[in-house]
């Protein structure tokens, strides 16, 4: 798992601008789901072969009674929560202040890794502005400026320090026979409750109501001969790990979960039908380019009418996922569960497919000479020969001259000609177009 960075800080201390340094680009991932407010930021950096995840939130006032303040203090406690090591950013040159103590109090409170490091300190007489901010009780200040990109390299190294990473994480080989299995969806789905079922046992503690744990549970599992590794992301809680109510949903752990995994099992509930974290979740598993099976839970619970909206939410909010298979399950009372794990091992071996050139240029010029593509302004776009480009997902490459001009609907007309030559089912299938140089273009301009 990639460990988490949480920047916290008063408003205008430079944490943003902090973020961006890290992430090293302006992208971030938004928390858009019910219950959080786009004050809260994911993104992903790396330094050297460490690779990490950035929380960015906005000015923190930990005894905010109400309003924004309050709603923006409940996503820095989130934030805080989800975070192995917390950067505390403070204003070198504005000085430190009475709301620097209040944080810091929280953050001792708390008791998590914390780095504090005084922002805008460019051009500033080392060791003098900065030692009034030993006054928090947080341990060594780091003086840095995000804005000019000085000390941001010793920064993660200190912050990724605490963690005892691995000096060479490329080293460790995985068991490639092993799937890797990340049950995801919204608190109170029934996630764990499925996961005990599979195991015949407790080994996961679920609770009737809505919770959390910090850290995405993995749990060994075989069955019929293939191993598996079994991800529990956030929406439960274990015993002695019980946080506040504000954790409904720990966005990065069901991130970091969906990254690791080889197949990602969506799970829905039939009382509730598709809602936006489902949406928001599944949408973040095709653009990692993860293998999906979809499985609908507490199917048992609902009236035959409920099951006909469920069945139309998935395919108006859904459409993007219409390559997985669905089932329809009861985790409590094992109903419908050996057809998923059918559907789990086909999407993982459609997602590690290995496609031959010749057979993919074959079926490219069958599916050319079946329709061919519409033409673009004076010239038709002529495919001429096709390769694998990647797994996990499969990438299929086309080259040939004017593919710019290729619409999305012929893409897909060749994208269900290839499924259904190779059978694939429950993975996503890119196909990427290379278009060949024109040798006589610099001639013709000249």
């Amino acid at each position: 798992m990639k460990p988490v960075l949480a920047l916290v800080g008063r408003p205008n201390v430079g944490k943003s601008t902090l973020f961006n340094r890290l992430t090293k680009s302006r992208d971030a991932i938004v928390a858009d789901f019910a219950g959080l407010t786009r004050d809260r930021h994911y993104g992903q950096g790396k330094q050297g072969k460490h690779e990490y995840i950035v929380i960015d939130t906005g000015g923190f006032e930990p005894d905010a009674g109400s309003g924004i303040y309050k709603e923006m203090a409940k996503q820095t406690q989130q934030a805080v929560a989800e975070a192995d090591v917390v950067i505390f950013v403070v204003d070198a040159r504005g000085g430190l202040s009475a709301q620097d103590h209040d944080i810091a109090k929280y953050l001792r409170r708390v008791g998590k890794p914390c780095l504090l490091v005084a922002n805008k300190a460019e051009g500033m007489r080392e060791g003098i502005q900065i030692t009034e901010f030993y006054e928090l009780g947080l341990g060594e200040v780091l003086a840095i400026s995000a804005a000019h990109g000085q000390g941001i390299r010793g920064l993660v190294d200190l912050a990724l320090e605490p963690l005892n990473l691995p000096e060479d994480p490329e080293e460790t080989e995985e068991d490639k026979t092993i799937i890797k299995l990340a049950v995801a969806g919204r608190p109170n789905v029934g996630k764990s409750t499925l996961i005990n079922t599979w195991l015949g046992e407790e080994r996961l503690v679920a609770f009737d109501m809505p919770g959390t744990t910090r850290d995405a549970i993995s749990v060994p599992f075989e069955r019929d001969g293939q191993k598996f590794e079994l991800i529990d992301t956030a929406g439960l809680r274990r015993k002695g790990k019980v946080f506040e109510a504000i954790e409904k949903f720990s966005v990065v752990k069901t991130l970091q979960a969906v990254e690791s995994a080889n197949v990602v099992l969506l799970l829905l509930d039939a009382e509730q039908g598709v809602t936006d974290q489902d949406a928001h979740i599944a949408g973040f598993a095709l653009e990692s380019g993860r293998a999906m099976v979809l499985a609908v839970n507490k199917w048992d619970a609902v009236d035959e009418y409920q099951r006909q909206l469920v069945q139309r939410s998935i395919e108006t909010r859904l459409p993007f996922l219409s390559f997985a298979n669905i089932h329809f399950i009861s985790a409590k009372k094992r109903q419908g569960l050996g057809p998923v794990w059918t559907s789990i091992i086909k999407a993982h071996k459609s997602a590690m497919v290995k496609m031959s050139t010749p057979i993919l240029t074959r079926l490219l010029l069958e599916a050319v000479q079946f329709q061919s593509p519409q033409r673009g302004g004076m010239f038709r776009p002529k495919m001429r020969y096709a390769h694998q480009g990647g797994m996990n997902p499969p990438v299929i490459v086309i080259h040939g001259n004017s593919l710019e001009h290729v619409t999305e609907s012929y893409k897909r007309f060749l994208e269900g000609r290839f499924r259904k030559a190779f059978d694939l089912s429950g993975t996503p299938l890119r196909i990427e177009m290379k278009t060949a140089n024109n040798p006589y273009a610099n001639k013709d301009a000249a």
